[in-house]
């Protein structure tokens, strides 16, 4: 039986063509569900798709009524199927697979078709490319689409970040005010060893120690500055930069500057009230003027001891590479805790500019790709000022 459901597997992967081959090898007929698995994946993935996906650029041209494609009851139906045939995490693949290989601009810009779509990262990152061509009539769908990925982004970060926050900004004085996210275990656990139960094999603490917040005055507040890549192959980092920047901003504990670059500098600080009206102040897909963005950031320094500073970018310079080094070591050496972020990602291994990664790394600038659940730990460390890995 084992056997029999691995070939059965093989022979949807490879599809109707390889079925021939696999009789030969002792595998049976298709289930019913496996025949509809069978089906829904040719649509895409083979040559004239039972349902006529693979019609190229054109398809989905019902704006002129000249596209060759299925129209969008077929797709409608294509996508309930997919969702009830497959796991989410495939969904979201072969919904991506339909957009790269057939061309089906439909599944983003078609606002009654959006309901049945997946959220996805990886879609939302062809709509932000592509959000200038969007149809009048779409255009609330697709900025709905984002939110839902944007707040699921949202769910999984923000009691993260906040609590790296406060845990973060000042751990030098002590306060009376109880603060889970704010406990001084080293001090309590130290002081409470007297207290040590043998029996339960615990300490029983007579008092628990937990960090000040940080002053609320200006001076005394951390300044955390987001300056952001928005050339095409950041997409998904910028999406993950704008939830944390929005985050961020939400937080009086520190204060926020958001700036996105091309070959020009744009400030979108005022945009981070809402993460979807800050994503849609990116303008995706220019060239690269890195160091011009990091002179213009240098003007929202004031004190450097708390200031963290992050350039979320592949380092693609189009600019001046020996400048920008020059600008992101002086300002190292002012004492701003400068980290570069190549990618923040789900997976994958990003692409960047690994020769200048190494030499801003030689800098003693950290340079690394961070997944999106290593943030708020990477945020509580820099606040802290503790030490980075320099390459990861």
């Amino acid at each position: 039986m084992e056997n029999e459901k691995r070939l059965a597997r093989w022979r949807l992967i490879l599809g109707a063509e390889s079925e021939e081959c696999f009789q030969r090898m002792g595998a049976g007929s298709l289930s019913e569900e496996e025949a509809l698995m069978d089906q829904a994946l040719a649509a895409i993935y083979n040559e004239g798709g039972s349902l006529g996906f693979r019609n190229g650029p054109n398809v989905g041209n019902t704006a002129s009524g000249s596209g060759r494609g299925p129209s969008n009851p077929v797709i409608s139906r294509w996508l309930g199927d997919i969702r009830t045939l497959f796991d989410p995490e495939l969904v979201k693949i072969i919904q991506s697979d339909a957009v790269e290989r057939c061309g089906l601009t439909q599944l983003l810009f078609e606002p009654e078709l959006l309901a049945d779509v997946e959220p996805d990262i990886g879609l939302v990152s062809k709509m932000l490319l592509l959000k200038d061509q969007v149809p009048q009539r779409s255009r609330d769908g697709v900025r709905e689409y984002i939110r839902k990925v944007v707040e699921e982004i949202n769910k999984r970060w923000e009691s993260g970040v906040r609590r790296a926050v406060t845990a973060g900004v000042n751990r030098r004085k002590h306060s009376v005010l109880p603060s889970a996210a704010a406990i001084d275990f080293p001090t309590t656990i130290r002081r409470g060893l007297k207290n040590y139960d043998p029996e339960r094999q615990k300490i029983v603490p007579e008092k628990f120690y937990f960090f000040e917040r940080a002053a609320r005055t200006a001076a005394n507040k951390h300044t955390i500055i987001l300056d952001i890549d928005q050339s095409g192959s950041m997409a998904e980092s910028v999406l993950y930069a704008s939830v944390l920047s929005c985050i961020l901003a939400s937080l009086s504990a520190v204060k926020t500057r958001v700036v996105a670059f091309d070959t020009k500098v744009t400030d979108l600080t005022e945009r981070c009230e809402d993460p979807v009206d800050l994503l849609y102040g990116f303008q995706l897909g220019g060239g690269t003027d890195i160091r011009q963005s990091v002179v213009y950031c240098e003007q929202w320094i004031e004190n450097p001891k708390k200031t963290i500073f992050f350039l979320i970018s592949d380092l693609a310079e189009g600019g001046n590479r020996a400048g920008l080094l020059r600008s992101l070591a002086e300002m190292k050496s002012a004492g701003v805790t400068v980290i570069s972020l190549l990618a923040i990602a789900d997976g994958g291994k990003p692409y960047y500019d690994a020769q200048m990664a190494e030499k801003v790394a030689a800098l003693g600038i950290p340079c690394f790709a961070c997944s999106p659940e290593r943030l708020p730990e990477l945020l509580e460390t820099a606040i802290k000022g503790q030490a980075l890995p320099k390459r990861q």
